[in-house]
């Protein structure tokens, strides 16, 4: 109970190299944003284009409004997430408009 145990660096390059190997571009995008962050994961998946991106460059600072708190989050993206995220974004295309992380399913066929 309580907090988890931060990811040591070690378990974090082992899950980065992982992505890599099996080519899990979009994962390994969401997971560097996801360890610069420290935001939850709905938070995450509503992050829209244009949070992170100015005049086509990957933004270094990014502030997000959290559901649960209301508050805003500002926070540094690093260089590795700068890099897979601007991989991701170049392989998925879209407006700036656009969810980062769209949903892989089509919630609009189960309804």
């Amino acid at each position: 109970m309580g907090p988890k145990r931060a990811l040591k660096p070690r378990q974090i390059w082992a899950v980065r190299f992982f992505l890599d190997q099996h080519r899990r571009i979009r994962d390994r995008a969401l997971f560097d944003l996801a360890i610069d962050s420290k935001l939850r994961g709905c938070d995450l998946v509503k992050m829209k284009i244009e949070d992170i991106v100015c005049d086509r460059k990957i933004r270094t600072r990014a502030t997000v409004v959290q559901q649960k708190t209301g508050r805003p989050v500002q926070f540094e993206l690093m260089d590795d997430a700068r890099a897979s995220l601007l991989k991701w974004l170049e392989l998925r295309s879209g407006s700036l408009e656009d969810f980062v992380f769209p949903s892989r399913t089509n919630h609009a066929a189960h309804i």
